[in-house]
């Protein structure tokens, strides 16, 4: 099996399980089922809230986008002189709620904001899209789950590295033992932050590890699972401009194993340098740069279709940063399929992000 039909194979056998599944599901509701579902996106402050409009603009079988809401009129008119939101419709909650049909919000305020805002969309039996990091609470965010839950709607966390094909690969990997026994995870997730924008978008105290490391220790507990115990580390290198801890590092304790999770504010060309590599006693992957994800993998032994020695995986590229992500929300929303990230692992990830981050101790 070449490499390219084997990451091909892979996701073609997940797209046909979950067009079955929709044909079934189909079946049992009726052919009336609505598969376009109509959407509001509620807040435009969150570094990804133009990217996760453009994809559902671009997922037009899937989504109809029926209104944005802006509470801040200065951040609603830097929104409204951007290409992602030219010709949608602008209005207040109260307006979006008002809305025939609707089935789902997209959330992607000001960090503060996300829980209260999606509580408040599930509350009226919406689903919820919320970008990441949910909250400053694990508490807040099961009531979340458990209110999604009782009132039989989704709740997603935008985690978009769940959904990278290099990180399905790694998780594959480890899930069928080609690395054998998984003794060091290292990973590294950085950017520079502007000082406005530190000042005024970010909890100070967690700072790059609860923005940035929120997505990679999403990936470490998928991984290896609920640590035993996470020791945080942090520093503010520009203590007379601001208070954010800016320079951080995380260790993860499992019984076999330890991780580390380093995240800052201040390394220019970061994407260059974010990594994610897995070693066990079998072999090693390592993903470098995380986007556009280039991927590798050592194997003691030959296993599955691979060689020993090091392999150069060819990926399936990716439409965009978002949709595969959108399109599974779009599948649990319609019923289609079933989440593979269970409100316990996101539950699970919160509490390890609050402990790194130093919010919690």
């Amino acid at each position: 099996m070449n490499r390219r039909n084997f990451i091909t194979q892979a996701v073609g056998g997940a797209v046909a399980s979950s067009a079955l599944m929709a044909m079934q599901r189909s079946a049992l509701a009726g052919s009336d089922s609505p598969s376009r579902i109509r959407v509001g996106v509620i807040g435009t402050a969150h570094s990804h809230a133009a990217g996760k409009v453009a994809a559902m603009r671009d997922l037009t079988e899937d989504f109809e986008i029926v209104g944005v809401v802006e509470r801040d009129p200065k951040l609603r008119e830097a929104a409204e002189s951007l290409p992602e939101y030219a010709g949608l419709s602008w209005m207040n909650e109260k307006e979006l709620y008002a809305q025939d049909g609707l089935r789902a919000v997209l959330v992607e305020t000001e960090f503060v904001d996300l829980i209260p805002t999606a509580a408040n969309a599930v509350n009226r039996g919406l689903s919820v899209h919320v970008d990441k990091p949910p909250g400053r609470s694990v508490r807040e965010l099961a009531d979340l789950f458990a209110a999604a839950d009782s009132r039989r709607v989704q709740v997603q966390i935008g985690y978009m590295l769940r959904y990278n094909p290099a990180f399905e690969f790694c998780f594959r990997a480890v899930r069928e033992g080609w690395l054998g026994r998984v003794f060091e995870l290292n990973t590294t997730m950085s950017t520079v932050r502007p000082a406005e924008r530190r000042a005024t978008h970010y909890e100070p105290l967690g700072g790059a590890m609860f923005d940035l490391g929120s997505h990679v220790i999403d990936a470490v507990v998928t991984v290896l699972g609920v640590p035993t115990k996470v020791h945080a580390f942090g520093q503010r290198l520009y203590p007379k401009q601001d208070d954010v801890v800016d320079n951080q590092l995380a260790v993860f304790e499992y019984p076999e194993a330890l991780a580390t999770v380093r995240a800052t504010f201040v390394e220019p060309f970061a994407g260059d340098r974010r990594q994610f590599v897995v070693c066990g006693e079998k072999g090693t992957v390592e993903i470098r740069p995380l986007e556009e994800p280039k991927l590798k993998l050592t194997l003691a032994e030959p296993v599955g279709g691979f060689s020993a020695g090091h392999n150069e995986i060819e990926l399936a590229k990716m439409q965009g940063r978002y949709h595969d992500q959108l399109r599974d929300f779009a599948a649990t929303v319609r019923g289609d399929s079933v989440s593979r990230w269970s409100a316990d692992h996101d539950l699970a990830v919160q509490k390890a992000l609050l402990l790194a981050s130093g919010i919690v101790r």
